[in-house]
């Protein structure tokens, strides 16, 4: 069950939070509150222990629609999300540096703002380039570059990193989402949403909704399925690269199927017996046996687990461990002596660069963990030997 509940007024939807009241900033609260208030949200709103604020809807929300959706409650990183993969290697056949395997990961998967100079040939051959005429008109220029970023990590949060569960056994990790393609998709839409007649009394206009039956729906819909799936054969690319470096070094290197799982997306669910439009941001899908990943931060342990589908929660658990102060703060509050003291053992940069991505950022992942445990359990519990960021 969730452990606290939110005061949204009569009316309105009501909040169920699987954290403490206390423990969220009163800026996602506010967010919350508006949430509720909005006509077309089914049953409540679930929140996950990772909550904290976001651009317009709430980072770790759970919103299902009747006959609608907020593209803010989707984020503009459509798609983002996560890919595990455990291998046949073990900790002792790790060389005691981990240098030259980040070296080379970062040689063959672009972070930041890089694209490939060449299109990989797992990009070249996808079936999304197919659908592509039929998005937006104003992302038409963007083939090129969406082509060449298939397959790159990007910056922020985004991670690819090198895992040993408690059995010393080794796991590939990454997460990324849908890179400037889904960004622009998103924005494009947002401000469509802003624009339409019935959107002009929100309580706060990024909560902007399609409704149903309209054009402006429709469009959107097409967009952001094609955008999810971008998000998700860039992993699968990125997978593929990863799995070719790793080849490279240890030639008796073999690969189970991965676990995959979005964190930013729409789905069309069933719940409590009504058809809905479901969106989950900052959240990953906990169906009962479904399989998913919660990773912690730069430093601390990350989760492979297993949905026990708990309807209150729409069958839903946390992305990770959750912001607990903003990169600023994060900047002015840690030193880079700091950053090395908790990645201490992990193969990362520990420059500026990376500084607001230090552990002490985020929220307790265990804690985070111990607040879902009617939500999902846990399979396999990982810790980072070797982490890239963009």
């Amino acid at each position: 069950m969730a452990i606290s509940a939110l005061r949204t007024g009569e009316g309105n939807a009501p909040v169920h939070l699987w954290t403490e009241l206390a423990s969220v900033e009163s800026s996602a609260l506010d967010q919350l509150r508006n949430i509720a208030r909005l006509p077309w949200v089914f049953h409540h709103v679930a929140v996950m222990p990772d909550v904290h604020f976001g651009k317009g809807a709430t980072v770790g929300s759970v919103i299902a629609m009747k006959d609608a959706v907020c593209p803010a409650a989707v984020g503009v990183d459509i798609g983002c999300g996560m890919a595990a993969v455990r291998t046949n290697l073990v900790a002792a056949d790790l060389p005691d540096s981990l240098a030259l395997l980040r070296m080379r990961v970062e040689k063959a998967i672009p972070v930041g703002f890089s694209s490939h100079d060449k299109i990989p040939k797992q990009a070249e051959k996808s079936r999304l380039w197919k659908g592509f005429p039929d998005l937006h008109p104003k992302v038409q220029d963007l083939r090129g570059k969406a082509r060449k970023q298939l397959g790159t990590l990007g910056g922020g949060n985004h991670f690819i990193e090198l895992c040993l569960d408690t059995e010393d056994r080794v796991w590939l990790m990454l997460h990324s989402g849908s890179r400037n393609i889904g960004k622009t998709l998103a924005e494009i839409h947002m401000g469509v949403a802003r624009k339409l007649t019935h959107n002009r009394a929100l309580p706060d206009p990024d909560l902007a909704a399609f409704l149903s039956g309209t054009p402006e729906m429709e469009a959107y819909r097409n967009d952001l399925f094609w955008a999810q799936t971008y998000a998700l054969e860039n992993r699968r690319v990125m997978l593929e690269l990863y799995r070719d470096v790793l080849r490279g070094l240890f030639k008796q290197v073999r690969f189970e199927d991965p676990v995959e799982c979005h964190h930013n997306y729409v789905s069309e669910e069933n719940h409590f017996d009504e058809d809905v439009l479901v969106t989950r941001k900052g959240a990953i899908s906990a169906r009962q046996g479904e399989l998913g990943i919660i990773p912690g931060s730069m430093g601390t342990r990350s989760y492979i687990v297993r949905g026990l589908g708990n309807p209150e929660s729409f069958h839903s658990a946390s992305h990770g461990a959750g912001r607990r102060m903003s990169r600023g703060q994060a900047k002015r509050q840690f030193t880079l002596a700091d950053l090395a003291a908790q990645t201490e053992g992990v193969e990362c940069r520990k420059d500026h660069a990376v500084l607001d991505e230090i552990p002490g950022a985020y929220k307790d992942i265990d804690t985070v963990m111990a607040q879902q445990a009617d939500l999902v359990e846990v399979v396999a519990t990982l810790r980072q030997v070797m982490c890239v960021k963009g």
